[in-house]
């Protein structure tokens, strides 16, 4: 996008300063793992990344106006010829600095701090649960917003405070949580198990509070088919675990240089990217 001014650019995204209070978020065919960005990319998956988040922000406006909050986008379609279908234009934020992380299931990191200390951070959870248990409630796991190449990372509620103040911390987690629980609600509808996800939020010019990034895409949540849900062991997903798991039977040591991703790997998550846009919004992905 030579005739605007990068502002930011991700592991996946590239953000351009689009004029007055408004920004252009390009999702691009990257992926990223362990906190490295691979270098082979996935084909359509900015496409699949945006439009499900077009989709996501539609389906999640009741929740954010019962809690007196909106969401960021402005236009998909109001976006230049060559970024078309893989570009959101956005309001200008003021992003807090938290990761708004809700769990229902018990997966990944969780399932590591969980059998350490039977909690997640400073949210018990029952004895008992194994990968992939169902909680009895979802919870609010926060973390930090760590910069490319670094580790997000656990914090508890009172840190949240801390960095947000009181309010606006016990405002993050009900609505992080609503939200979840209107989007596990929709997933479960189509089939797909909504094990966990994270939400950004930010202020707007007039301080109310809109919902930013992406949202409920597989590269923010855990996708599983409810179909094959079982807990006791990692479940199919249709998120970008696929490639984390070939990554650690690789021997890539995770601090060298990410190696090449072979074409049935790329293939493979490809579809699985496809796959849970489509059985999610119920529209072919073209």
């Amino acid at each position: 996008m030579p005739d605007l001014p990068l502002v930011a650019r991700g592991k996946v995204r590239e953000v351009y300063d689009a004029g007055s209070d408004r920004l252009l978020l390009v999702a691009s065919d990257r992926i990223s793992a362990y906190d490295h960005v691979l270098p082979t990319p996935i084909p359509d998956k900015g496409r699949v990344l945006t439009a499900l988040s077009v989709w996501w922000f539609a389906q999640l406006t009741p929740v954010l106006t019962e809690f007196g909050a909106t969401h960021h986008l402005v236009s998909a379609s109001d976006v230049p010829a060559e970024v078309a279908g893989r570009a959101m234009l956005v309001r200008r934020l003021d992003m807090l600095p938290v990761e708004c992380v809700a769990r229902g299931y018990l997966s990944g990191s969780g399932t590591v701090e969980y059998q350490r200390t039977g909690a997640i951070r400073d949210v018990a959870l029952p004895a008992g649960l194994v990968e992939g248990s169902r909680l009895p409630e979802p919870v609010f796991t926060p973390s930090t917003k760590a910069e490319v190449g670094e580790h997000d990372e656990a914090i508890d509620f009172a840190t949240v405070e801390t960095l947000v103040g009181p309010p606006r911390a016990a405002e993050l987690r009900e609505l992080t949580l609503a939200l979840y629980r209107r989007g596990a609600e929709i997933a479960l509808e189509a089939g797909i198990v909504l094990a966990d996800t994270k939400f950004e939020f930010g202020t707007s010019t007039e301080g109310q509070l809109t919902l930013g990034d992406e949202v409920l895409t597989p590269d923010s949540s855990r996708f599983w088919p409810a179909i094959t849900w079982s807990p006791g062991a990692a479940q199919p997903s249709f998120d970008k675990q696929y490639v984390r798991d070939w990554l650690t039977t690789s021997g890539w040591d995770r601090v060298s240089p990410p190696p090449e991703l072979p074409d049935d790997v790329v293939a493979a998550t490809r579809e699985r990217y496809v796959t849970a846009y489509e059985q999610l919004t119920g529209r072919p992905f073209a």
